[in-house]
């Protein structure tokens, strides 16, 4: 299961359920995909075939939005 948190754009951010215990973000677009660690702070853990430009703006969106995204991953995952 991976629920989706937020669209912006050609981004679309999500969990995949049961993936592994810290707390993160992956983000999918047609170009690739990224996951980004949301502690302590939102940072790159991962890119595929993203641009940098493309890495760039996903990160911004997830900045603009971590509050969001830690909200969700405490309702999805509890804590």
């Amino acid at each position: 299961m991976s629920p989706t948190i937020l669209r912006v754009g050609a981004y679309r951010f999500y969990f995949f359920s049961r993936e592994e215990p810290r707390a993160h973000v992956h983000v999918h677009s047609p170009e690739g995909e990224a996951k980004f660690w949301l502690d302590p702070e939102i940072a790159l853990a991962v890119s595929h075939g993203l641009s940098d430009k493309a890495v760039n703006e996903a990160r911004n969106v997830a900045v603009e939005n971590q509050e969001v995204f830690r909200d969700a991953w405490k309702r999805h995952f509890g804590g």
